[in-house]
């Protein structure tokens, strides 16, 4: 796939939103448990903080102490971790905790005392940062009066700790959800696409003549495509009917006056002017030439259908118009189709594909004309031989050329076979010509329909 693939676009789009977002939840994750923790911290600390107070009495001489220290062990352990602080503000006493060791806490000024408790970072031993609670209380007159501030701290690496190792923990599991959502991501993004493919299946099926709308069986998003498509393809059959109306009425009006010049002509040369008759034939021959070339420029235009000719009913059919014609009369003729045999082409295609090959066959042939058909997995073959003097094999290509002959004696334009070339080629078949022993064989090969529609598919 490359970027122009909508697929991949949106697969694309849905793996950064996927990232996004699972980055922003697990953000919010790891937040949500730092509260949680600090949380049970604070309800952890708070409860130091009430002893603390608790606890309080006078030391004499304005001074105060503890009558039971706090029960926690780290207390008592250098830099633990956990530390406490009271701060008799009318004298500047301190008590602290021993894991403290030989240093103060710099507590934050309290403006008011009303006995809530406040949160706090602050810098603590050895330049750790501390995760501070603080409570200002008034002091009873029998310790002395005045107001001092409790606080309660825990080491912030603790917290960090934990909250990093619930991010690892939940590193996996988002990783995991990250996967199980891009791949609902490519099963949403297949089943979404499935009506374009639909689409063009259908497109193909237009293509090969199974089938000539899209129709409306689709979602609401498609439909508007689809109605757009059919309506495209009835304008073009509708302007396809005018051409083709318009080129028969040209080759209607112009046939007329084309026989009338060719008697002309004939009678010119009876009576002995044939310059005047060669001039005259060969406009005539142009004419010719425009008129079955626009006409089979039209008729090739013209959309495919799912077509299939009984190929041995069109062969007969067009030996019996030939054997009626003085060519034909004078013929042998061998008709060698199977029954049954058909190919992937209009029958009306056919018997005029036909109907030139036979005529260009009888027209030279001495004695017989052969017609035979074959068919294998892959393709079905029609062959047209006669016994005439044949065409060398430098000279085929210009036989096959529109226009081309070797033999200027005839009336004929020269189109006919480039006309068989031009209706076999629309239908997906070749034409080739060769030497006979002797005269010349015309060989007709189509792909047999399971092929063709493959290949109109692609």
């Amino acid at each position: 796939m490359t970027f122009r693939s909508l697929r991949l676009r949106l697969l694309l789009a849905g793996a950064v939103s996927t990232a996004i977002a699972l980055a922003l939840a697990g953000y919010g994750l790891a937040v949500l448990f730092e509260r949680h923790v600090e949380r049970r911290i604070d309800a952890e600390l708070i409860v130091h903080l009430n002893q603390l107070t608790a606890h309080l009495e006078p030391a004499g001489e304005g001074r105060l102490r503890l009558s039971t220290p706090p029960a926690d062990p780290r207390f008592e352990v250098p830099l633990s971790g956990l530390y406490w602080q009271i701060v008799e503000e009318q004298n500047g006493s301190v008590l602290r905790s021993r894991s403290l060791w030989d240093s103060d806490l710099a507590l934050p000024p309290e403006p008011h005392v009303d006995d809530e408790v406040r949160h706090y970072r602050i810098a603590g031993p050895d330049k750790k940062e501390l995760y501070l609670l603080q409570r200002r209380i008034t002091l009873p007159p029998r310790m002395g009066g005045g107001t001092a501030r409790i606080a309660v701290a825990w080491d912030s690496a603790e917290i960090i700790t934990a909250v990093r190792q619930f991010a690892a923990d939940l590193t996996p599991l988002l990783t995991v959800l990250g996967a199980l959502l891009l791949a609902a991501a490519w099963v949403q993004v297949t089943i979404g696409l499935r009506p374009l493919n639909a689409v063009r299946t259908r497109l193909a099926a237009i293509r090969s003549g199974k089938s000539k709308r899209l129709g409306a069986e689709f979602p609401e998003e498609v439909r508007p495509l689809a109605q757009e498509i059919d309506a495209l393809i009835d304008a073009r059959d509708a302007e396809l009917a005018r051409a083709k109306a318009r080129a028969g009425d040209l080759a209607h009006g112009l046939r007329t006056p084309l026989q009338v010049l060719q008697t002309e002509i004939e009678r010119l040369a009876r009576d002995g002017h044939e310059t005047a008759a060669l001039h005259l034939a060969t406009v005539t021959r142009t004419m010719q030439r425009t008129v079955e070339r626009e006409l089979a420029r039209v008729r090739l235009a013209a959309p495919h259908r799912n077509a299939q000719a009984d190929i041995a009913s069109a062969v007969t059919q067009v030996v019996r118009v030939v054997e009626r014609m003085p060519e034909g009369e004078r013929l042998d003729w061998i008709v060698d189709i199977p029954a049954g045999l058909s190919a992937p082409i209009d029958r009306d295609d056919l018997a005029e594909a036909l109907g030139n090959l036979i005529e260009n066959a009888a027209r030279h042939a001495r004695h017989m004309v052969t017609v035979t058909g074959n068919t294998t997995d892959a393709t079905v073959t029609l062959s047209v031989a006669d016994d005439g003097p044949g065409i060398p094999a430098e000279q085929l290509p210009e036989v096959l050329r529109r226009g081309g002959r070797l033999d200027e004696r005839g009336s004929g334009a020269g189109l006919g076979l480039a006309i068989v070339t031009d209706i076999v080629e629309s239908w997906g078949g070749t034409l080739t010509l060769a030497e006979g022993i002797p005269g010349l064989i015309a060989t007709v090969q189509f792909p047999a329909q399971s092929d063709r529609e493959t290949t109109s598919a692609t």
